[in-house]
């Protein structure tokens, strides 16, 4: 037998009966978060691994920061897909198809292709991380309550990020022991041991919707649309800065083995980060949280225009992780909070579309200033950016402060 209801947006929603009730979010927290583990420590290694490829083949920089733009892409357009899958579909056969795509464009590396299949590679790759993430992302915020959604979608991210932070101290290490070829190989199988635990999952709800309302105007309707906003331009600031840092530490001298290492301090300071903000935000909101990742997103280029040693750099990057975490954290239980579970992979969706976007046009336009103002001068262009991404948050959020009073 069946239920039917009508949510909050005018949708017919059929629920089966025996669903798990939400308030579960922990019982998915461990096998999707070691899933996660090892899906992340290739996608953590490859990106080093690739562009030094690149590098070696004397590749110029737009087209080295052009991985970063095919990998956005991929985010974007798959988040359009698998964020309305998985509000249609059973979600754990998802959750095997997208870590299956992954492993195999990274497969398709070990042949050390030319660029065009390289960066194709990498959409791919992109595209299927994506899915992994959001149906991740949908099953633990469908499963918990508001008070407990940032701590526990907290828990798969700051798996995500150790297994980022892994895979990028690894990435220089294996390259020098095992050169490209044997470092392709090995970040293609790792993501093979997150598979097993994918077989602990129960199955999942599957709902029917049929939404009166577009993505768009539910983002409208929900008050979305300046966080959408604010992310693109959070998204080509930092994307387009990322997109040359590997370069721009090899140029200064910094070896190979060492790139990887100071590159984690990005994730690693993620790892607690995540669990910290996401308890944050259950105890004093997600705009507070997700308004200190928009600020910290516009001091973290600037402080790579200080950078003269590695040191300054790893302050760099610990800049970063610390803005990442409250920005995602605070983001997606806001969002999980302000539209109805049937449409949270839709929503979930549109905000890592958001993201990519941001992402593809950021290393394009960081790759085409770069020989003409320079590093730094780009990492500070990209500072000026991620900055009017939070003036807007902020003036939003006075704006919604004054009608309040009034």
């Amino acid at each position: 037998m069946r239920n039917a209801k009508r949510d909050r947006v005018g949708a017919t929603v059929i629920e089966p009966l025996g669903e798990p009730e939400r308030g579960n979010g922990r019982r998915y927290a461990f096998p999707l978060a070691s899933a996660s583990i090892f899906l992340s420590i290739a996608n953590g290694g490859i990106g080093l691994i690739l562009k030094l490829f690149l590098q070696e083949q004397g590749f110029a920089p737009i087209v080295i920061s052009a991985v970063s733009s095919v990998n956005a892409a991929g985010i974007m357009l798959g988040s359009l897909l698998w964020g309305r899958l998985c509000d249609r579909t059973s979600r754990r056969p998802l959750l095997f198809v997208t870590l299956l795509t992954a492993v195999a464009s990274v497969g398709v590396l070990i042949a050390l292709p030319p660029a065009s299949i390289a960066l194709g590679s990498s959409f791919a790759r992109a595209f299927a991380r994506l899915g992994f993430s959001t149906v991740t992302m949908t099953i633990i915020s469908g499963a918990s309550v508001a008070s407990r959604r940032g701590k526990n979608l907290s828990y798969v991210t700051s798996a995500r990020a150790l297994g980022f932070a892994l895979g990028s101290i690894a990435a220089g290490f294996v390259l020098e022991q095992l050169g490209f070829r044997g470092s392709f190989a090995v970040m293609a199988c790792v993501p093979l041991l997150g598979v097993a635990f994918l077989f602990l999952l129960p199955h999942q709800r599957v709902s029917a919707t049929r939404s009166r309302r577009s993505s768009w105007r539910l983002a409208f309707s929900s008050g979305l649309t300046e966080l959408y906003v604010s992310t693109i331009l959070r998204q080509m600031a930092i994307h387009g800065a990322f997109s040359l840092l590997v370069v721009f530490m090899a140029t200064n001298g910094i070896p190979v083995r060492y790139i990887g290492v100071v590159s984690a301090f990005n994730t690693g300071t993620q790892v607690l980060a995540m669990i910290l903000f996401g308890r944050l935000a259950d105890r004093v909101g997600r705009q507070r949280i997700f308004m200190l990742g928009f600020a910290l997103s516009a001091l973290a280029p600037c402080v790579f225009t200080l950078s003269t040693h590695a040191g300054i750099m790893m302050l760099g990057y610990a800049v970063l992780g610390i803005s990442f975490s409250a920005l995602y954290i605070g983001s997606t239980a806001h969002i999980g909070d302000s539209v109805p579970e049937e449409r949270q992979g839709t929503m979930l969706g549109l905000y890592e579309t958001s993201r990519g976007l941001g992402g593809v046009l950021g290393p394009l336009v960081a790759g085409s200033i770069t020989p003409l103002v320079g590093f730094r001068g780009m990492f500070l262009t990209m500072g000026g950016i991620a900055a009017l991404g939070f003036a807007l948050m902020l003036f939003r959020r006075l704006a919604s402060t004054r009608r309040s009073r009034t």
